[in-house]
Parts: structure tokens; sequence; C-alpha cells
């Protein structure tokens, strides 16, 4: 079972490997298509650099993602090698990556409300008038339609990889 365990916490960590690939090679469309919309909403594009607000895979949007495929990677590898350790191990980070997901959905699914939340906390005026859901609609829309079929599948596949990866550890 230890196995079976191994492969899906390397599809978990493929899974996030996705994220920052799309950002980095559709992020560039979707600042583009966020700068038009502030411009239609008569607001600075700069804002989003004076603010450090990001469309690309930089900064935690590569960061993150990676460290996990890393540290999934790593168990896996113990788990293959059948190490004392790996049962702990696999509790511990295949569990925690299913409540990262969880709070990732979460956010997507209240992306509106939390970005308003966000621009009020940052104290800029300029950002605070930013109508936010088209705003996040005209990003969103430069990704092209694969892009959330793709995330379905990811959220699937660390959903699924990450609870069959814990029954595995737990039957064997």
């Amino acid at each position: 079972m230890n196995v079976l365990a191994a492969a899906m916490q390397l599809l978990v960590a493929v899974a996030f490997l996705s994220i920052p690939l799309v950002r980095h090679r559709f992020g560039p469309a979707a600042k583009a298509a966020a700068v038009a919309e502030l411009r239609r909403q008569e607001v600075r594009p700069e804002v989003l650099e004076e603010n450090r607000l990001r469309f690309d895979a930089g900064g935690h949007e590569t960061a993150a993602p990676v460290t996990v495929a890393v540290v999934m990677t790593a168990v896996a590898v113990a788990n293959i090698a059948e190490a004392d350790s790996a049962r702990l191990l696999t509790w511990i980070f295949s569990a925690l990556v299913l409540l990262m997901n969880v709070v990732i959905v979460y956010s997507n699914l209240t992306a509106v409300r939390s970005v308003e939340a966000a621009f009020r906390r940052k104290g800029d005026p300029e950002l605070a008038r930013v109508e936010v859901a088209p705003f996040l609609r005209a990003a969103e829309g430069a990704f092209p339609g694969w892009v959330r079929i793709q995330t379905y599948v990811r959220n699937t596949i660390v959903f699924g990889g990450s609870a069959v990866a814990l029954l595995a550890v737990s039957v064997a």
C-alpha cells in the first residue's frame, strides 16, 4: 500500500506544480486585462504595482506550490523506501494538503469579498475605488477556458489523492 500512497502523493505534487506553470504562461495576459479594466474604471493601473498585486507566477504563487510539491515528493520517496517514518509523514502532510486545499477552494469561491476586504485593509483610497467583481472577471477571462477544467481536475487530484494516500497507509 505504500506504493499506492506514493503514487497519489506524486500526483498531488504534479497538481500543485501546475499552478505556477499556468500563472507563468497566462499571468501577463491576465494583468493586461486587469489593467484595461482599471482604465475603464478610471483607476490608475500603477496602483497594482504600488500595492504589489500580481497575476504572474512570482512570489508566493510559485514558492507555496513548489514547496508543497517538494514535500509531497519527499514523503512519496519515504513511502517507496518503506521508511519507518513514512506512515507518520503521510498522515501529517497529506492531511495538511487536504486542509490547505480546502482553504484554497474557499478563497477562490469567496474571491470578490476577500479581495474587497484586502483592498480596504491596504488603506489606499484609489485601490478602494476598484470595482472588484469586474476587475477579477477581466483577469480570469484572460485565462483560456481549459484552465477552469484544469482547476477542477487539480482539486479532484489533490482531494482524492490525499484521501487515498491516507487510506493506503492506514491499511498497510
